[in-house]
C-alpha cells in the first residue's frame, strides 16, 4: 500500500494544516501574553498607600489583564535602579516631593506631562503646577507643622517663634538636615528670624540657640514625642494624625505666620512601556472623588485640585480655609536642593551628639 505522505502535494497539504493547527493552539497564549500588562507605580509604605491602593483597582478593573503593582520604597533605592536600567525602566511612575522632584529634572529620569492627555490637569491649582515645572502632575501636598505632647505642654504654641519660648527649654525636637523635613525646619528658622534661602545664617545661629534634641527621621521624632522625652516638634501633619488616631496624646499646631507646605508630584519614569496608562493614572489622581478620599482620615493629603471640599476630619491637619491656603508657607527648593549635602554636613558638625 502506498502512503499518502509519499505524495509531495499530500506533504504540502499536511505540514500547511499542522502549521495552522499549532499556530491557532498558541494563539490564545499569545493574545494572553500581549493583553497582559503590569504597571509599575513607586508608593508610599503603610496605611498612606491606601488611596493608591484604591486607584489601582480602579484601573485594573477598567482594563482587564492589567496588574498594578505598587512598590513601597525610598527614593534613592529607586532612583539607583532606574539610572541602572538599560533600556525600559523597572517602574512606571513615582511620587517625588520638591527636592527629589528638581533632582529628577536635572537627572533626565522623569518626564515631561503632556496636559492634551490628562483632561483633569485643566483643574488643578495654578501655583502648585509652576512649582512642576512642566513634569508630572501636582498629586498632593503636605505640611510641616508643630505637633506637642499635651501631657507636656501647658501653654500650646501659636507661631513658630513659640518654639524659643524659655517654657519649651530644652524640650523642643528637630530632625537630622537629611531629611526634607529637617531642610524645611532649617529654612522656617531662618525665615522667621529675618532671614531666608540665600541668608541661612539666622537658621544656624537660632537652631543652636534652641539646644534642641535632634531625631534621626520624623519616625524618631514621634516616637521621642510618645515617650516623653521631648515636648514639642516641627512634624508632617500626616505623622501628626496618624499618632493621634491611634490614641497617643499628640496634637497638631498650623503655626503663625503659616506652615509649610511641600508637594508631591507623580511624575512619568523615562522610557516607560506604558506612558498611556500613566497618563490615566494621573489623571485619575487629579479626579475630585481620588482627591477627596486622599484628603480625609486617616491620611489627610492636601488636595491640588481646586474645588476640593476638605473633610471635617480634615480640618485641624489641613487648610479648610480660603485665608488658611494663602497663609501657606513654601520654600525655595531650587536654592535649597542644590547644596543639600552641604547643609547636611554643616548640621551634622553643629549637632553631633
Amino acid at each position: 500500500m502506498t502512503c499518502f505522505m509519499n505524495s509531495p502535494i499530500d506533504r504540502r497539504a499536511f505540514l500547511s494544516t499542522a502549521v495552522a493547527a499549532g499556530a491557532a493552539a498558541t494563539l490564545p497564549t499569545r493574545l494572553l501574553a500581549q493583553e497582559a500588562k503590569e504597571l509599575v507605580i513607586v508608593s508610599f509604605a503603610g496605611q498612606l498607600q491606601e488611596p493608591h491602593q484604591w486607584l489601582a483597582k480602579r484601573m485594573e478593573e477598567k482594563h482587564p489583564g492589567l496588574k498594578v503593582r505598587l512598590v513601597p520604597s525610598e527614593s534613592q533605592d529607586v532612583v539607583a535602579q532606574i539610572k541602572a536600567a538599560q533600556g525600559y525602566s523597572p517602574y512606571d511612575a513615582l511620587p517625588n516631593g520638591e527636592p527629589p522632584h528638581l533632582i529628577g529634572i536635572r537627572d533626565g529620569y522623569i518626564e515631561k506631562v503632556d496636559p492634551a492627555k490628562i483632561p483633569n490637569y485643566a483643574n488643578l491649582v495654578p501655583d502648585f503646577v509652576a512649582k512642576s515645572q512642566g513634569y508630572g502632575v501636582p498629586a498632593s501636598y503636605s505640611l510641616i507643622g508643630i505637633a506637642y505632647n499635651e501631657k507636656m505642654v501647658k501653654t500650646p504654641p501659636k507661631g513658630w517663634a513659640d518654639l524659643w519660648n524659655p517654657e519649651y527649654r530644652g524640650k523642643v525636637g528637630i530632625p537630622r538636615a537629611s531629611s526634607n523635613l529637617g531642610l524645611g525646619v532649617l529654612v522656617i528658622a531662618a525665615k522667621t528670624f529675618g532671614g531666608s534661602e540665600d541668608n541661612l545664617e539666622p537658621g544656624w545661629a537660632k537652631l543652636q540657640e534652641l539646644k534642641p534634641i535632634v531625631g534621626r527621621s520624623p519616625t524618631q521624632l514621634l516616637q521621642m514625642l510618645e515617650r516623653e522625652e521631648i515636648a514639642l516638634a516641627p512634624i508632617w501633619n500626616n505623622d501628626a494624625a496618624g499618632a493621634a488616631d491611634k490614641g497617643l496624646p499628640i496634637k497638631f499646631i498650623k503655626p503663625t505666620p503659616g506652615p509649610v507646605a511641600i508637594v508631591s508630584f507623580m511624575s512619568a519614569v523615562a522610557k516607560t512601556r506604558h506612558p498611556d496608562l500613566v497618563a490615566e493614572w494621573m489623571n485619575l489622581l487629579l479626579s475630585v472623588e481620588y482627591q477627596t478620599r486622599a484628603a480625609n482620615a486617616p491620611y489627610f493629603f492636601g488636595p491640588t485640585v481646586k474645588d476640593v471640599p476638605i473633610p471635617e476630619a480634615a480640618k485641624p491637619y489641613t487648610p479648610a480655609t480660603p485665608a488658611e491656603v494663602l497663609a501657606l508657607q513654601s520654600v525655595d527648593w531650587a536654592k535649597i536642593a542644590p547644596v543639600r549635602g552641604k547643609l547636611v554636613e554643616q548640621f551634622d558638625r553643629l549637632f553631633a551628639s
